[in-house]
């Protein structure tokens, strides 16, 4: 196993500037009105040549997600891992060898000379605290969202990147998907009109999906670290619930809204430019997962986003259904005055409005009533146009860390760093301080500060 020195890590940087290049993303017409029926979208990955070699702290589902997605990018290897729990290190070993390095300590992960940059996957009251020491370690930090678990967390955050010049992505994976590049494309040539109105939704209504996780058999103050895990809250006996449910535990997760709500946060961050809402507004209840969580299973949340350089002043809606018997979904929509999207990590669909602007309508009209002349038929555009990706695509996940990657390399910087992290993070927070507070809470979205 090779050592990374200084000089490895620069000839990293150096051989990436020289052979990587930024993904391709397909044009679009120059005109709202010229945009064709459909559009395959695409990408092309390009691959290093030397070993970039990483860490998993919080080997669960979602950790063992991202281990893998990150180590099928050519020249990423798995050299360590960290977990709470033995059961999770020993299938850590079987995934990915042997000689892997295993703990429960994180603090021994990120004191190793041979790991380059740390997949910050456990419960959300610890990525603060994990992210910030990787950091100041001088490691490179892929942490999964939201990036904090308390809005006062986040400065610490913000200024431990800035201190050490480090890589740091938050794992929001469809943040660098086909579907949001082209979205945020379509807006930026006005494909909508002007923006004024968003949505997103996400429902599930399965037990995993709900967040009813296996519990293991074997699980125990032996083969669990539960004093580790607490860190810094009650010091309570044993909970094999708490511990492999921890989402559905104030002390431990941040609900629906810190689960899935900031992903549509990010998203839209992304493709509007915005820095986010300076309102934010929510109600909900725990109407039927009724097995000892702390969290509503339905949130509806309301925001205010004030007019920027980068957008005009919109308002968005988010709705959470974990008890959804349709099957589930989850959507992103945009709407503006002159049409609407609604964006998919592989698609965009573009619906427009033939009969708008309204100042147009009186004319319209009287043309077709007291027109004289013969009433010829026009050829009409599309109403509908899908972006859609080609079946090579390897998903919104790869994307997310072969960006992560490349930018350790030297490459083209993350979008999602510590700053962007924070903003996507703040909202879906305050929706649940919203929540149990019963009131609507100003934020500053551009000081990243509470108003009041």
């Amino acid at each position: 196993m090779s050592k990374p020195t200084h000089a490895r890590r620069a000839f990293i940087q150096k051989l990436s500037k020289t052979v990587a290049a930024s993904a391709l993303i397909p044009g679009i017409a120059n005109a709202a009105e010229d945009f064709p029926q459909s559009e395959p979208l695409s990408r092309k990955y390009l691959s290093p040549n030397d070993n970039l070699q990483i860490a998993l702290i919080g080997a669960g589902g979602m950790g063992n997600g991202d281990a893998q997605t990150a180590t099928s990018i050519p020249g990423v290897k798995l050299v360590a891992a960290c977990d709470l729990y033995d059961g999770r290190l020993e299938s850590a070993k079987k995934k990915y060898g042997n000689d892997i390095f295993t703990t429960r300590d994180y603090r021994e992960v990120i004191a190793r000379k041979d790991i380059d940059a740390v997949i910050v996957a456990t419960p959300d009251h610890w990525h603060k605290d994990i992210s910030v020491a990787a950091m100041n370690a001088g490691k490179a930090v892929y942490c999964e969202k939201p990036m904090v678990h308390d809005i006062t967390e986040g400065p610490a955050v913000i200024a431990a990147q800035a201190k050490n010049k480090v890589v740091f992505q938050v794992g929001s994976q469809g943040m660098s998907s086909l579907g949001n590049e082209k979205a945020k494309e379509l807006l930026a040539a006005g494909a909508i009109g002007t923006l004024n109105y968003a949505e997103g939704f996400w429902a599930r209504n399965t037990p995993g999906g709900a967040w009813q996780y296996d519990m293991p058999a074997d699980g125990s103050p032996q083969t669990v670290d539960w004093k580790t895990f607490l860190h810094g809250n009650p010091d309570i006996p044993w909970d094999p619930k708490r511990f492999f449910r921890w989402r559905c535990f104030k002390d431990y997760g941040t609900g629906v809204s810190g689960d899935l709500f900031v992903h549509l946060f990010s998203s839209l961050h992304y493709i509007t430019g915005s820095n986010g809402p300076n309102k934010v507004m929510s109600t909900g209840g725990l109407r039927y997962w009724k097995d000892g969580r702390e969290v509503p299973d339905i949130l509806l949340g309301m925001f205010d986003y004030p007019q920027a350089l980068a957008h005009p002043a919109f308002n968005l809606s988010l709705r959470v259904n974990f008890v959804d018997g349709t099957g589930g979904e989850n959507s992103l929509r945009l709407v503006g005055n002159e049409g609407a999207m609604l964006v998919e990590w592989d698609k965009v669909t573009l619906v427009k409005n033939k009969f708008w602007p309204p100042d147009e309508y009186a004319k319209y009209f009287a043309e077709r009533r007291y027109d004289k002349e013969y009433d010829r038929k026009k050829m009409q555009g599309p109403e509908t146009t899908v972006f859609k990706a080609e079946d090579q695509y390897k998903g919104a996940h790869y994307d997310h860390f072969f960006n992560w990657v490349r930018a350790i390399r030297g490459g083209k910087p993350v979008v999602q760093d510590t700053v962007f992290g924070y903003r996507a993070a703040a909202p879906a927070l305050l929706c649940n301080d919203s929540y149990y507070q019963e009131k609507a809470i100003k934020w500053d979205p551009e000081k990243m500060k509470l108003i009041g």
